[in-house]
């Protein structure tokens, strides 16, 4: 026993060890893991890497899409049963929130870092900040005195307006069969919200201004984040104070009096709360698809979450929004599928563009004949030795 006892003490001192050992490297791996994100983190091109790594276009698209049907029904809680009639305002809280947040997530330590100023004067980022200002603050506005058929035809504006104005700032084209498939796609959610429209003058005007925001507003989101280092919230933490200052000026002309008066009891303040907290994913979301895909595509999901609401509302909760909205619907879906294939060709034929390797072909030169007899003189010499 005496000897079983030694020998057990001594293994088990050896398995003690071991696992201190693997206990001890599985802990070096985790801090140099999270020492190389912390340096990734601390260079605009290592945080970008990071962005581009995680949050892919499907990543980026899902985000956005399942945070955009979240907002919309926060928004209809907080306009409607919570009768909060002040859209601006709204916005104004939303981006007061995300700047708070980015600042916590700056005092952390977790905000990716800014590229150098001087590569991207501070003209984009102002014009970037005013451009969001008015295209989230108009946006409410349009959805609270425009119904949302007509609110729809207005997004279906900004599909054109973004290929025109891409084609006259940057010379980008793209394909007929992408145009044809655009086209399809704005029939059908044409088709599919006709029976909801309701005129409005003043509405009507707040949706035309709207319209170019919005537009310039996705084209800048997706260049500087493409052609530059920036990340989304690197970019939000930039500017979202601009932003905010152009919708303070805003309130007073578009929200009508009375915020100071309304009831900001326990329960009106927490929805308020919880669509600001959804507003700062729906901005933080949409920037990231805009940085991994276009302006363009970003337009066709906001299509495709209102086909996605419509048909859900129909085959989930049973609503009857007719067979014509119902095949709208489906034809938008049908052109958005297209659209999306072609995007992925061209992305797969750009990706293998980019791996072929360059082959350097060099054409045989003459040889002169001395060259010639040389050449043959050493073959035959080193035939005869």
């Amino acid at each position: 026993m005496g000897w079983f006892d030694l020998l057990w003490r001594e293994e088990g001192r050896k398995l003690i060890k071991r696992k201190d050992s693997d206990a001890g490297e599985a802990g070096r791996a985790l801090e140099e893991l999270r020492a190389s994100l912390y340096n990734e983190l601390r260079t605009s091109e290592g945080a970008k890497r990071q962005q581009q790594r995680y949050c892919g276009p499907v990543v980026a698209l899902s985000f956005n899409f399942m945070v955009a049907v979240g907002i919309i029904m926060a928004n209809k809680l907080v306009m409607g049963k919570v009768g909060f009639k002040y859209p601006i305002f709204l916005t104004f809280v939303h981006y007061i929130t995300a700047w708070i947040l980015l600042a916590i997530f700056k005092a952390l330590s977790v905000l990716p870092v800014s590229p150098p100023s001087k590569t991207t004067p501070f003209s984009s980022l102002f014009a970037l900040g005013v451009v969001m200002a008015f295209a989230s603050g108009l946006a409410n506005t349009s959805l609270k005195y425009n119904s949302i058929g007509f609110y729809q035809m207005a997004k279906i504006a900004v599909t054109p307006t973004i290929v025109l104005a891409e084609f006259v700032l940057f010379g980008k084209t793209i394909s007929f069969k992408k145009v044809l498939a655009l086209a399809v796609v704005s029939v059908g959610v044409a088709v599919a919200t006709v029976t909801d429209l309701e005129f409005n003058l003043f509405g009507a005007l707040v949706a035309i201004a709207w319209i170019i925001p919005s537009a310039i507003n996705k084209i800048l989101w997706s260049s500087l984040q493409q052609q530059g280092n920036w990340t989304a919230l690197a970019l939000m933490w930039k500017t979202t104070p601009v932003t905010v200052f152009f919708l303070g000026a805003l309130m007073p002309w578009i929200d009508p009096p009375g915020v100071l008066s309304f009831k900001w009891d326990v329960n009106n303040s927490t929805a308020i709360l919880i669509s600001a907290l959804l507003g700062f994913l729906l901005q933080w979301s949409g920037a990231l698809a805009l940085g991994a895909t276009s302006a363009t595509t970003h337009v066709v999901l906001g299509q495709f979450k209102t086909c996605v609401i419509l048909l859900g509302g129909y085959m989930i909760f049973n609503s009857d929004p007719g067979i014509v909205s119902i095949g709208g619907a489906v034809v938008a879906l049908t052109g958005m599928s297209v659209y999306t294939t072609l995007n992925l060709q061209e992305s797969k034929k750009d990706n293998n563009t980019k791996q072929l390797p360059k082959q350097v072909v060099t054409s045989p030169q003459p040889k002169s004949a001395s060259e010639g007899s040389t050449d043959l003189n050493v073959n035959n010499t080193n035939i005869v030795v």
